[in-house]
């Protein structure tokens, strides 16, 4: 057995887990941590029970068990095994057997202290899947409750290492990889964004394998999907040399497929087409040069398919570094990178958790299913606590959960199935003719450039020639070939279930909170039964149907565009949710129609099935929702109102204790003043003819109006007994008054210690003088005043003493 870097950190190694129980280990890629350490374990006698190692991908997993069963001289299935889905060996003489993450869930919900098992191998940490940051919480529980014997290792190429450690409180421990020298090439410049970038990688391997004809061995391409994987494919084949064998590797592949894409060529060299897959846990032999796309695909939640979606972005340089590592292990070796080496700063460091941004519903229901809260369990990212809400609610609306939101019956039999619990409701229900819709619906969509409609989906799915011979659309062989097979799969585990239900139906009890009613207007716009909107292409073939249920959206968080969708009836929608559906009443302002809306409708969540009005509604919930029509309308406030509201902000701005009569302050107090108010209110006409001066007197007790008429009056009273409104909107307190009912007043008005603002007006009530010093004004420019309005106003007193004159608002007396 040739040595590997690893062995030299094995000691260390052994012995932080014989003293703690625990460890976390960092090692390159190519130190061979991943069949090193778990026969380094089982040699050692370390732990009495079975080694479980946890692998993030199938073929991974199966290439480790295989390569340390080869090392001990045996085939997987004995003393090393594997477990994924749809494959296993393993046999009652296994000691270590490799598994995928979900399967080690299943196994703690199985029998939480995991009999026989002596210790648990976390490999490829870094990667920080949704499952094995579950399985590493749970674990730990169960160590500190009923296993303190079970130990646990993880181990990582590139994680920051530190906070695992003391989430564990395990030692660190570090290997030195071994690697060649790596040559680096970026672009000269960066791309420009209408680039096409995957035309731009096939010329890049084309320069790739031309430039390392020298070097020889394989070159590995780094692309983010199947998708692209395939369109390179087809296109390099034409355009390298006929001795270059083209073998595409990606996670949907049959088994065989991926062991071939990894296995040595004959003669002739390698090129070897792969997503992440190949990054660190699968040893691809003969590997010298690699491309390097820049992109990767990664678990996010999709809101318009309501599950998680794996979407492209671009690789982290921890990510970059791991690939270009590829092309070291044999010998010097040669990375190219379709990007510039200016963009290599601005690409993150690490990829994210998958816990941060994918669907939760499915963590929800494990948590469920243990009986705890995610605050109980020690894991390295907490889950967002809204995405978790949201899950919840969803598993709640499905069933999985009651009230109170803990597991129900129906919960448990959706954890034990492989599907997103929407599809496993679906599947539970429905049984096994939901089948082949859970596997449609759980993959990508086959059609290219299709309508909607499901049931295209499903025709294709029946027989795909006859779809490609009668219809126009593209057909993804490759997808509707893991539909069928996943189909097969899951009538095995299905319930019988008597019956019959359209595709309509089955789709709706996986989206109960995507049933679309089209809105009134021309376009084919739909409200969703979650309170989501939806918009269909007018042109589609479902642009005029009533009911729809939504299974993908584009996402947009306006209003999202339908990707794929069915046609559902009234009746199916109330034979389906008969419980769900019940009479409501609302009476709520409308911003469109201006005016108090009162309706009794038949609802299911956010559509109305029945839309009726409400004609005994009371007054007090017109009134509630008015309340809203005036935040939307805004108070108005106007003359007395308006004066009455400057007076008392007067007043407390100098510390007396009124209410407060801002702006800001009515809208947010409006309930306590205005809603005793507002009898008959109902529309934005009936609040412009709205009287709003005895709702805001009414705010004021006794003592409160005779203190804020004392320190700032209503009104003056002019010599003649009448009452001028005194205006305080202004700079200062000011009235506007005929001069002549101001004669014989020889000392200015004061109001709170500050003298009056006096327009003087004319007979014919147009400004003629502002003073604050009346007397000045008597003493002063009234001369000239006089000399003008005698002239304008011959019929009105003119007096040259207006000080000695009696005030007067009428005329001349004519001669006798």
């Amino acid at each position: 057995m040739s040595r590997l870097p690893i062995d030299d950190a094995l000691p260390e190694l052994l012995e932080a887990l014989r003293t703690h129980g625990r460890a976390v280990l960092q090692a390159p890629p190519g130190a061979g941590k991943t069949t090193r350490v778990p026969l380094a374990m089982l040699e050692t006698g370390i732990c009495a029970g079975r080694i479980v190692m946890l692998e993030p991908r199938r073929l991974a997993a199966r290439a480790a068990a295989e390569r340390m069963a080869e090392t001990l001289g045996e085939r997987a299935g004995q003393t090393v095994g594997y477990r994924v889905r749809g494959d296993a060996k393993v046999s009652k003489a296994t000691r270590i057997e490799v598994v995928t993450e979900g399967i080690l869930t299943r196994m703690l919900q199985s029998e939480p202290d995991l009999p026989g098992v002596g210790a648990v191998i976390f490999d490829e940490f870094h990667e920080r899947s949704l499952n094995a940051d579950l399985g590493l919480a749970l674990c730990l529980e169960v160590t500190g409750a009923l296993r303190d014997d079970l130990i646990l290792l993880a181990m990582s190429a590139t994680l920051d290492a530190d906070p695992v450690g003391r989430l564990m409180e395990a030692p660190l421990v570090t290997s030195e990889g071994r690697s060649y020298p790596v040559e680096t090439r970026w672009l000269e410049k960066p791309l420009g964004t209408q680039a096409r970038r995957l035309d731009a990688l096939i010329d890049l391997v084309v320069k790739a394998q031309r430039d390392s004809r020298a070097i020889g061995g394989g070159i590995l391409v780094f692309l983010p999907g199947e998708g692209e994987i395939r369109r390179a494919e087809t296109a390099l084949i034409e355009r390298l040399p006929k001795d270059c064998v083209v073998r595409p590797l990606f996670g949907a592949m049959p088994f065989a497929a991926q062991r071939a894409a990894i296995a040595p060529v004959e003669s002739g060299r390698k090129v070897v087409l792969a997503t992440s897959i190949a990054e660190t846990s699968l040893t691809i032999p003969d590997i010298r040069v690699v491309v390097d796309m820049g992109q990767a695909r990664r678990a996010r939640f999709d809101p318009g398919s309501g599950m998680s979606r794996l979407v492209t972005e671009r690789v982290t340089r921890a990510e970059a570094t791991q690939r270009a590592g590829r092309a070291g292990r044999v010998s010097d070796g040669l990375c190219y990178r379709l990007w510039s080496k200016g963009e290599e700063g601005a690409l993150a460091a690490y990829p994210p958790a998958e816990i941060e941004a994918a669907d939760l519903t499915g963590l929800a229901l494990e948590l469920a299913l243990w009986g705890a809260e995610a605050g109980d369990l020690a894991f390295l990212t907490a889950p967002p606590e809204g995405a978790l809400a949201e899950a919840q609610a969803l598993l709640t609306l499905l069933g999985a959960l009651d009230g109170k939101g803990r597991i129900t019956d129906h919960g448990r039999a959706l954890a034990a199935l492989p599907l997103h619990p929407r599809l496993g409701h679906m599947l539970v229900t429905a049984g096994a003719q939901a089948a082949p819709l859970a596997a449609l619906m759980a993959e990508r969509d086959p059609l290219k450039g299709a309508p909607v409609d499901l049931s295209l989906r499903l025709e294709a799915l029946r027989d795909a020639r006859a779809f490609q011979r009668n219809r126009v659309w593209q057909v993804n062989m490759g997808v509707l070939d893991r539909v069928k097979a996943e189909a097969k799969r899951l009538r095995t585990q299905a319930g019988s279930v008597a019956e019959n239900l359209s595709t309509a139906s089955m789709a709706a009890l996986a989206y109960p909170d995507r049933i679309g009613q089209r809105r009134k207007g021309e376009a084919p716009r739909y409200v969703l039964s979650g309170g989501k909107g939806v918009v269909l292409d007018s042109g589609d073939t479902l642009a005029g149907a009533p009911y729809l249920v939504v299974i993908d959206t584009d996402g947009n968080p306006r209003e999202a565009k339908a990707r794929m969708a069915v046609q559902i009836s009234e009746s199916e929608i109330r034979a389906l949710f008969a419980d769900q559906i019940g009479w409501e009443t609302s009476c709520v302002w409308s911003k469109r129609d201006r005016r108090v809306i009162a309706r009794r409708q038949e609802r299911l969540g956010a559509i109305a099935l029945e839309d009726r009005i409400w004609k005994d509604v009371p007054e007090d919930a017109i009134a509630r929702a008015m309340l809203d029509g005036v935040r939307d309308l805004g108070l108005r406030l106007e003359g007395a109102a308006a004066r009455l509201a400057a007076r008392v902000e007067l007043v407390r701005a100098d510390g007396v204790d009124l209410p407060d009569f801002s702006d800001q302050g009515l809208i947010d107090t409006r309930e306590d003043w205005l809603f005793p108010m507002l009898s008959g209110v109902r529309s934005a006409e009936d609040w412009k003819r709205f009287d709003l001066l005895p709702a805001l007197r009414a705010r004021l007790d006794w003592a409160q109006t005779q203190e804020l008429d004392r320190r700032a009056p209503g009104s003056f009273v002019t010599p003649l007994g009448r009452k001028v409104p005194i205006d305080y909107g202004g700079d200062a307190p000011e009235i506007s008054v005929r001069l002549q009912e101001l004669f014989g007043v020889t000392r200015h008005p004061v109001v709170g210690g500050t003298p009056l603002k006096i327009t003087l007006l004319s007979p014919a009530q147009r400004p003629i003088q502002i003073t604050r010093d009346l007397p000045g004004f008597w003493a002063g420019s009234y001369a000239d005043v006089r000399k003008d309005m005698r002239a304008q106003y011959p019929k009105h007193p003119w007096p040259e003493d207006p000080t000695q004159a009696d005030p007067t608002l009428r005329a001349k007396r004519r001669p006798g």
